[in-house]
């Protein structure tokens, strides 16, 4: 079987389609690095908590094999990134996601430990200034799926204790709060009962609402009942992936901003690549219809097919695609048209997404890259600023408020 982390690999990216003709890398000026060293960077979505559980590094020093490590995020200017504490539906069905997730949190903790003067976890926007002296990168926690909290509201106090700032209250599957945006059938039409509660303790605790990978009901009824702004950790807009639930609609967008929140466009391929995101698409309801198949065998008294075989000959019919970075900054020029500069961020994915990345976004060393082209386009330095991290930074300061009230 799969490893877990290789399953959200699939789950979030799968980018896989016949190899598209790349364009010109936007390549860092002087003037990118400059703004990139000076201005406060934000990624929203970095899987790195997952592959420390699965295959330790220490991200202290040079990783290569990583897409987040402190030198090259150094290098880029990133500032604060979000540590996805990331459990999938299987483990959510099986009963393991709460200890994954406590595991997921000790590794962060333990990095933080043994690297005091590189790292500190981010609690509160009103510390970052501060711990930010010396040059650390500080690592708030994001709970991607909220399968580890279970049926227990109490869950939620609990992991905002252990720091965790935002959930995405789905992944890849129905779960007990919300509907997925990958599942064809969906369980309650939107969020569960028990997720309009969730919402409401998420708002009392100071827990950002995240809708990344919600289904569109679902998403529409988080922001109408939260009592604060919402943000999508780590979507793309859908304007460029019809039929790609995962991404958001441009209703859905407007919605988020017009009740102040962001939203955090990742650079993983198969979110902001068509091809891709077709491909991701079909993976989902392929795979899934596979399994019903496999689980009819075993009813039936014989063997499960072969699940290995299934996702060799996918990835053998599907190659890669070759992504241009103008795939991300189509995505931010078109959002900002949309929805304004003040609702628009940035959530990576990396870490998550098996590798699958444009070209001049590969690792966290690659945000001058990405600054350098929205220069090119007549970005202004003020918004850029806003982009990398002034709008997050505003709204999770919003948030924060309004629990206190």
């Amino acid at each position: 079987m799969p490893s877990p982390q290789h399953r959200h690999a699939l789950a979030c990216a799968f980018a896989l389609a016949l190899a598209a003709p790349a364009v010109a890398l936007a390549q860092a000026t002087d003037a990118a690095r400059a703004l990139a060293a000076d201005a406060l960077i934000v990624d929203t979505h970095i899987d790195a908590p997952g592959v420390l559980v699965s295959s330790w590094a220490d991200l202290g020093g040079p990783a290569p094999d990583r897409e987040f490590d402190y030198p090259r995020a150094r290098e880029g200017g990133l500032d604060i990134a979000f540590m996805s504490i990331y459990t999938s539906a299987r483990q959510d069905e099986a009963g393991s996601a709460w200890q994954a997730a406590n595991a997921q949190i000790d590794a962060v903790e333990a990095l933080v430990a043994r690297h005091p003067d590189r790292f500190a976890i981010l609690t509160s926007p009103t510390d970052a200034q501060r711990l930010l002296e010396g040059g650390r990168v500080l690592l708030p926690l994001g709970m991607e799926n909220g399968g580890p909290i279970g049926d227990d509201l109490a869950q939620l106090a609990f992991f905002h204790q252990r720091g965790v700032r935002y959930i995405t209250l789905a992944h890849s599957g129905n779960n007990r709060i919300a509907d997925s945006s990958y599942t064809v059938e969906k369980r309650w039409n939107g969020l569960s009962p028990f997720g309009r509660e969730v919402i409401a303790e998420m708002n009392r605790l100071g827990i950002m609402v995240d809708v990344s990978h919600i289904s569109d009901e679902a998403t529409r009824q988080a922001i109408e009942l939260s009592t604060v702004p919402v943000i999508a950790s780590h979507s793309a807009l859908r304007h460029f992936t019809p039929d790609f639930e995962r991404n958001l609609s441009d209703e859905l967008a407007k919605l988020i901003a017009a009740k102040g929140g962001v939203v955090q466009i990742p650079f993983g391929t198969a979110f902001v690549n068509p091809q891709a995101a077709a491909n991701t698409r079909d993976w989902f309801r392929e795979s899934l219809a596979f399994d019903r198949r496999s689980a009819e065998r075993v009813a039936a008294g014989e063997p499960p097919l072969d699940r290995k075989a299934f996702e060799a000959q996918w990835e053998k019919d599907h190659p890669k695609v070759d992504a241009p970075i103008s795939d991300v900054l189509d995505q931010i020029d078109y959002a900002v048209k949309l929805i304004g500069v003040d609702h628009v961020g940035i959530g990576s994915d990396f870490d998550g997404v098996d590798g699958e990345l444009p070209e001049g976004l590969r690792t966290v060393a690659d945000f001058p890259n990405f600054i350098a082209g929205l220069q090119a386009r007549g970005h202004s330095d003020e918004d850029i600023r806003k982009i990398l991290g002034g709008n997050l930074m505003r709204v999770w300061a919003e948030i924060e408020a309004g629990a206190k009230r």
